[in-house]
Parts: structure tokens; sequence; C-alpha cells
């Protein structure tokens, strides 16, 4: 089967698959993005902006992907005079260790192998000393398929008055985020992966306490400027226009769907996808009570690399799920199920799995996978 980009079973960690009316969005014609009717669509999206992160809030909206969400919050953020934590078990754990470092010189990693829990007692001894200015931690870490449980951390940095600074790119929209609850200081969100909109931009929550502690870090990723810019329903550089307007497509469906329904939708996917690997003899890489519902990292049989699975499912079935990283490359691949991800993906991609594992003699039990789907479906 030859691969084709517009008809494919498209379930890799991010981007993800967009909905037609998103991707019409985008077709209208340039646009004055110093005039009104632009104006009037971050308006609109302003309004929903609330939506996605099911709280409200200082909500930005910047040109660029989540890792320049990412270096917006950390340089704006990130204390000049006291020490970050930041707490890393993956590759985007180390990611942001590395943008931290280049905006402050008082940095300390604690970390934990990849796949497992934060090393939350390390974490918790660290702020116990007082000196702790700001906390950086990854929600849900799409490299090795892990939800970080931050309920059970939060009050620990609430307790030291530390900024409580998360990645959240893959777990807005695709997994609960108490913002208020857990006290959180600011978030960053992906376009393209809850949500479901094209990649390129990202979304900013900011707390009344960040907006406060706010300073000058980059120049194009400042967040007070974007924020002075956004009482105007103006940016301060040259927006995407075209993704600004996906976006406020993208959020119309959210709202018509509703953020619990689709958190609902996404967590019976992620169920269904670890009984399906189950019922294919494979194991999850991660914990299964640490295992992220936007991303199912499953390992790959022994004797069985990314030829003989992962670009088989691509090459024969016109499948896409997503390799392993760093060291994890060819020992893991990543089924992405968020957004709007839905069953018949799921039967799509396990029918092809089991496929390529019987003409490899590495069936358990032939069927089992898609009724374990089937089984979990509403």
């Amino acid at each position: 089967m030859t691969f084709d980009p517009e008809t494919t079973t498209f379930l890799i960690a991010g981007p993800v698959r967009i909905h037609p009316r998103v991707l019409r969005a985008m077709s209208m014609s340039s646009l004055n993005h110093r005039g009104d009717y632009f104006h009037g669509i971050v308006a609109e999206i302003r309004e929903l902006m609330p939506v996605l992160f099911g709280a409200k809030g200082h909500q930005l909206i910047l040109s660029g992907s989540g890792t320049a969400g990412l270096e917006a919050m950390y340089s704006s953020l990130v204390p000049k005079d006291r020490r970050t934590l930041v707490l890393s078990n993956g590759n985007f754990g180390e990611r942001t260790d590395q943008i931290v470092r280049r905006y402050s010189s008082q940095v300390t990693t604690v970390t934990a192998p990849w796949g497992q829990p934060l090393a939350r007692d390390a974490a918790e001894q660290e702020l116990e000393k007082g000196d702790v200015g700001a906390v950086c931690v990854v929600h849900n870490e799409t490299s090795v398929g892990l939800a970080n449980e931050l309920a059970q951390l939060a009050p620990s940095v609430r307790k030291s008055g530390a900024l409580f600074l998360v990645d959240g790119i893959s777990a807005v929209a695709g997994i609960p985020v108490d913002i208020d609850g857990w006290g959180i200081d600011a978030l960053v969100a992906g376009s393209q992966k809850g949500l479901a909109a094209p990649a390129g931009l990202a979304l900013v929550h900011l707390s009344d306490r960040a907006v406060a502690a706010l300073h000058p870090g980059s120049f194009y990723l400042d967040l007070a400027a974007h924020l002075k810019s956004l009482e105007k329903n103006d940016t301060p550089w040259t927006p995407a226009v075209p993704l600004f307007l996906a976006l406020r497509e993208a959020l119309v469906i959210l709202r018509e769907e509703g953020l619990v329904h689709r958190l609902e939708r996404t967590h019976r996917l992620a169920e269904a996808a670890r009984g399906a690997v189950d019922a294919l003899g494979l194991s999850l890489f991660p914990e299964r009570r640490h295992a992220s519902d936007t991303v199912t990292a499953v390992r790959n049989p022994d004797g069985m690399g990314d030829a003989e699975l992962r670009k088989a499912l691509e090459r024969e079935y016109n499948v896409l799920v997503q390799g392993g990283q760093g060291a994890l490359t060819g020992k893991i691949f990543r089924i992405g199920h968020m957004g709007i991800a839905d069953w018949p993906d799921l039967l799509v991609t396990f029918a092809a799995l089991e496929r390529i594992l019987g003409k490899a003699g590495r069936l358990p039990a032939p069927g089992m996978a898609l009724r374990a789907v089937v089984d979990r479906m509403p």
C-alpha cells in the first residue's frame, strides 16, 4: 500500500488529525492583522480560551510552537535571585532543563528514570530548604507515555511559595488539569495536541501572581508585551493569521463537544488501547497506574524493531504511529489518541497490528485486541 497522508490513520503523539472545518477556516484570503476584522477574531478567541483551560485567567496566544510557549514562560518567570527547581523524567523534562538554564544560573534538577514517576520525595526536600522561587515540571510526558501526578506535588509547591510553572502541551484538553485547585501559576498548551488545531501556536494561562512576577526575558516572546497588546485584541508582532483562524474554529468545536466530554472520550480510548496492548501480549513502557490518556507507549516485541513493526504499519496499512526518542529509539512505539481521534482509528490500528504480529507468529489470540477495543466502545 502506498502511503497517503490525506487518508492515513493518523495516531502519532502530536500533531494530531485536524477536522475539515478547521482546515477550511485557514483558507480565507489574507487579512490585515491590525484591522478591526482580525481584532474581532482575537476577541472571540479570548472568549473561548477558558473552554480550553477549564479556568479563567490571563490567557495568551503566541505565534510559535509549544516550545516557544515554554521559552516565553521560563524567560519571563524564572526568578533571577532564587533557585529554580526542575523536575524531569523524560525527553521533555530534559528540554525544560535546557531552556531554564538559558535564563538562570541557579537551577537544581531532580531527575527520575525515563518512564518512572517524578522523584517527589527528593523534590519536596529541595522545597523545604526555602530558597526555591519556581518549580518547573511537565504534566504529561509524551516521550514515555506517562502522566505526572501534579495533584500530589501541588501542596508542597504551594507551601513553599514558589511559582508553579507547568508544561501542559500534551495535557490540556487531553487529561484533567486543575489549574485553580493545584495552584498552577503558568501553564503552556500546544495548539496541535488535545485541541486538534494545526501546529504553530502556543497558548499560555497565567495567574494573577504570575502576571505580577513577569520580567523581561526573550524579546519576541515577552509575555508582558503580549499581555499589553492583548488588552486591545492585538499582538505585539505579526501573528500567524491563518493559524488564529484555525484556532478559533477548533475552540468552537471543543465548546460544542464540551471539555468534560472530550476528556472522557480520550480516557475511554486510552483504556481501550491499553486493553488491546494486553491482548496482543505486549507491555506498556510506564507503570500502568501512571500511563497517559493521550498517548500509549508500548515496548516493542523482542526481535522486532521499527522496520518490522512501526514502518510496516505505515508501509502496508497506511497507519501512522510514533517511535521512541533518544535512548528509546527502536525500543518502543507510541499510539496517540487525543484531540478528535475516535474509535475507528483504534480499530484500524489494532487490526493492522494483529495482522503484522500474526504474520510473524507473535499473536497470542487472534481477534482479542479488536475485542478489547469493541468492548470499551460506548
